[in-house]
C-alpha cells in the first residue's frame, strides 16, 4: 500500500471512530470520495482489502487501522 493511501486511510479510521465509537465499521470506499476520480488508487485499496486480506465489505475501523499500522 502506497504511504499516500496508508496515510489517508489511518486518518480516515481516526476520524471514524472519533465520530462513532470503537465499534463502528467501514468499507474501502470510505477512503474515497464519492466519485472515481483516482481509479488506480482506488483499485489499490481494493486489491489489499479483497484479494490480499480477503476482508469482508464492512469491517471495523480499529481493526483496518491496527493492520495498516502494522504494515500488513
Amino acid at each position: 500500500m502506497k504511504p499516500s493511501l496508508r496515510t489517508k486511510a489511518i486518518a480516515v479510521c481516526d476520524k471514524k471512530i472519533a465520530q462513532k465509537g470503537e465499534t463502528v465499521g467501514l468499507s474501502f470506499y470510505a477512503f474515497f470520495a464519492n466519485k472515481n476520480d483516482n481509479p488506480e488508487l482506488l483499485m489499490e485499496a481494493a486489491e489489499w482489502w479483497i484479494l490480499t486480506h480477503k476482508l469482508d465489505h464492512f469491517e471495523k475501523a480499529v481493526k483496518i487501522r491496527s493492520m495498516i499500522r502494522a504494515g500488513e
